[in-house]
């Protein structure tokens, strides 16, 4: 039971700061609580079985750098979207910002927490105490994850409750920019070090300002 609560203890503390957290504040602009409950929750604990069990192997067969691509990419999407929703002034519900909710809750949150360092520390506990405790490990890093993350979610939820209308949209707007900016750097340092990963990444995040700007003035034409 002390392990237990050592790994769970462990993950809290590993994930609280952590870009997952913040993407929690950051999707209660756009998802009901119910789908970012279930999408994160379900997310988290195929996250920690995969740690737990295949985490090493996984490794051998998906490049990280490529999985980080990925996320930044999504992540600049997911900026993108809801800069328009700012623009457009949209009330619409929170759901029909994807047909389903659920499901991008939780490719969006797997794939920025895949190989991330909560991820290295469930493959550590599972390396350094077996496959006897392997159920044990799984659900105290599940548990952990997901309580640090709960914040998360409680405190967008509280600003969206508390601020002016449209307050929560611009903050996840900024922190999905900064996440996909900081994600593709990540990604390409794995490939290469120097000069080059800053350049990417600020060549990415031109190109997005630019789609963003393009999508200022176009709303801006129309009205």
């Amino acid at each position: 039971m002390l392990l237990f609560f050592q790994i769970l203890f462990t993950m809290f503390i590993a994930e609280m700061g952590d870009k997952t957290q913040l993407l929690m504040i950051a999707m209660t602009s756009r998802y009901k609580l119910r789908d970012i409950l279930i999408g994160s929750a379900t997310s988290i604990l195929a996250l920690n079985a995969i740690a737990v069990g295949l985490g090493a192997i996984i490794s051998n067969f998906v490049p990280t750098w490529l999985i980080k691509i990925v996320a930044a990419l999504a992540f600049f999407y997911f900026a993108w979207t809801t800069l328009r929703k700012v623009e457009e002034g949209e009330e619409e519900e929170k759901t029909k910002d994807s047909r389903f909710p659920i499901l991008t809750v939780f490719g969006t949150f797997f794939l920025a927490e895949l190989g991330d360092k909560t991820q290295l520390t469930a493959i550590t506990f599972a390396a350094s105490e077996g496959a006897s405790n392997a159920i044990l490990i799984w659900l105290a890093c599940s548990i952990g994850l997901f309580a640090a993350d709960l914040i998360g979610m409680m405190v967008g939820h509280l600003i969206e409750s508390k601020m002016p209308a449209g307050f929560l949209d611009k903050l996840a707007f900024v922190i999905f920019a900064f996440f996909g900016f900081t994600t593709m750097h990540d990604g390409v340092c794995l490939l290469t070090a120097g000069i080059l990963p800053w350049a990417v990444a600020g060549g990415a995040a031109a190109l997005f300002a630019v789609l963003c700007v393009c999508t200022w003035r176009k709303h801006k034409a129309v009205c």
